[in-house]
């Protein structure tokens, strides 16, 4: 029987991806006590990675739908690290949006959005959480989005 966090995910259309495996020498989240930290999240969906400069290649519309892709895969390693349920996230703490940008793009927060949307749509008030949204002149492999996320989670 699908818990209340599947049922909502079912019920907003959403599938999560596999937990993607680390692409380096790091593990994909770590649990300390009540507290779960989930690695950055890159921008990728069924076709492959989400490439591209946000103000050059890609728009804030297409940027916040690539953060949302992170989200996917961010709630995917937290299933993975509640041992496949997801009823045991308590809250999102905290998401920290990471945007390939070009130096007069500005709009981050709108870019991020796509992240924080999704939690609160998936979580409701639980998906509420703290926010950093910043610009970086480049990310792994040219995504255009990353986020990473800390979670408080049940025993």
């Amino acid at each position: 029987m699908p818990g209340r966090i599947d049922a909502r995910l079912a019920e907003l259309g959403l599938t999560l991806p596999a937990a993607p495996a680390p692409a380096a020498n790091y593990v994909p989240f770590v649990v300390a006590g009540t507290t779960l930290w989930v690695s950055g999240q890159i921008s990728q969906d069924a076709n492959g990675l989400i490439r591209g400069r946000l103000g050059a290649d890609l728009d804030a519309a297409a940027g916040a739908a690539a953060a949302r892709t992170c989200a996917l895969a961010i709630l995917a390693q937290a299933r993975a690290a509640c041992g496949g349920d997801l009823d045991r996230v308590v809250r999102v703490l905290k998401l920290t949006g990471f945007v390939n940008s070009t130096p007069d793009f500005t709009d981050q927060p709108e870019v991020v959005n796509g992240a924080s949307d999704l939690m609160v749509a998936v979580l409701g008030e639980a998906g509420r959480h703290a926010r950093s949204a910043v610009s970086a002149v480049s990310l792994p492999r040219g995504v255009a989005v990353e986020v990473e996320a800390v979670f408080e989670i049940a025993p």
